[in-house]
């Protein structure tokens, strides 16, 4: 989803063109797409913008010299993202009932703003999601616990603002939740101290916990610490919110592109969710059955984000190992490519977008002396795997993020 695009969706949301031009507008804008957003919002000559706080990866050269920025960590929180938390905070802090505060949420923003609650260290709450994260753990389990151990997640952010709050989400998670997209913000919480600890059970994860978060959730659960703001508080009252950009639209755009190339176009329904080389088999059956069935030159599309249980020391990612478990299913299947790859361009630990495989690519690694697929599964190294077949996706940042697009193309 371009930028430009975005904004202009969001400016002709019923009422928010007419919100956002009645007032002062502040904007906060933290994810992987808020440079981008930004500097699209301050192209249109019909929004006043009075300040701008970006919170990001990487400052791009498009955006105008007067915003104030805040580089900050991905994809776990460092001190870069305290600061930024603390530069929200104030911002936030500061404006009257007569202001109009816009939040520009996108995919990466959990980690790129920080601001633990009092008693729990920003390398407690890594450990803690680190080690959730290693368990498998999907997004909307990671921000149930980001939200209740942070001071700025979870509509904790905008529940001391007076001004009237509106946040702008692209979405790059499976249901497109405002609760969930970087951890929600400027947004209530349905969660509550008692998810989190029967998710915590749940994953088997207490006792990799650090004794600060255990005791936070413990004191949580007990109601000695506050929840987090929830749908109907008042405090909560003067917040909107929106999804702007979600999967849908790429994979939308990806099947547009397929049909220019000649190809029919098949879109799955069902979002790929759940452990990435066991989804992949998955997704292969009922993609390679709708390719079939439907016959000649198709690319079948869908969407999703899987999850990946680190147990080796490799690098890779989440569309690599989906793709890396399909190497022998592909083998046999003559004409045909499977590929899947994050919209952001960066794939876990990679440094690039996916991986692509075909029908020859199990004998050309044999041939430059590979081990087999499964050598790699199991150390979680799946692109030492594609990298010496050139059979990485390589985008480089691409400024939007909207979760992984999985494709499947059947050329006879």
């Amino acid at each position: 989803m371009a930028p430009g695009r975005l904004v202009a969706r969001a400016l002709a949301l019923p009422g928010l063109g007419e919100r956002l031009s009645s007032a002062p507008l502040h904007v906060i804008a933290v994810g992987k797409a808020a440079p981008a957003m930004t500097a699209a919002l301050l192209q249109r000559p019909e929004v006043a913008v009075a300040s701008a706080l970006v919170i990001g990866t990487y400052r791009p050269a498009d955006l105008p010299g007067h915003v104030a920025w805040c580089e900050a960590g991905h994809p776990y929180p460092d001190e870069r993202s305290l600061e930024a938390g603390r530069l929200a905070q104030a911002r936030v802090s500061a404006l009257s009932p007569s202001d109009h505060l816009l939040l520009l949420v996108s995919g990466g923003a959990s980690a790129l703003m920080a601001a633990p609650i009092p008693g729990v260290s920003l390398q407690d709450k890594q450990a803690a999601t680190r080690a959730l994260m290693l368990e498998g753990a999907d997004i909307h389990e990671l921000n149930a616990l980001r939200r209740h151990l942070s001071a700025v997640k979870g509509g904790r952010l905008v529940a001391v603002c007076r001004a009237e709050v509106t946040t702008c989400a692209l979405s790059d998670v499976v249901g497109d939740d405002l609760h969930v997209i970087g951890s929600g913000p400027g947004m209530p919480d349905p969660t509550s101290w008692h998810d989190v600890a029967d998710m915590l059970t749940r994953r088997q994860v207490w006792p990799r916990m650090p004794p600060s978060v255990a005791r936070a959730v413990e004191d949580g659960v007990a109601g000695r610490i506050p929840d987090t703001p929830k749908p109907g508080d008042a405090a909560m009252a003067r917040t909107r919110g929106a999804v702007v950009g979600r999967a849908a639209d790429a994979v939308a755009s990806a099947a547009a592109a397929a049909r220019a190339s000649g190809f029919a176009t098949i879109i799955l329904p069902e979002r790929v969710t759940g452990e990435a080389r066991q989804s992949a088999l998955q997704w292969w059956i009922t993609a390679r059955a709708a390719a079939t069935a439907h016959g000649g030159r198709v690319c079948v599309l869908s969407s999703g984000e899987t999850t990946v249980t680190v147990t080796g020391t490799g690098r890779g990612g989440r569309n690599l190992e989906f793709v890396l478990a399909l190497v022998g299913a592909v083998a046999d299947q003559p004409d045909t490519l499977v590929a899947s790859l994050g919209t952001d361009g960066v794939d876990g630990s990679s440094g690039v977008a996916g991986a692509w495989a075909d029908s020859t690519t199990r004998t050309h690694a044999e041939a430059l002396g590979l081990h087999a697929p499964e050598h790699y599964l199991a150390q979680n190294d799946s692109l030492r795997f594609f990298e010496p077949l050139s059979q990485v996706i390589r985008t480089g940042p691409t400024d939007t993020n909207v979760g992984d697009v999985q494709i499947l193309l059947v050329h006879p």
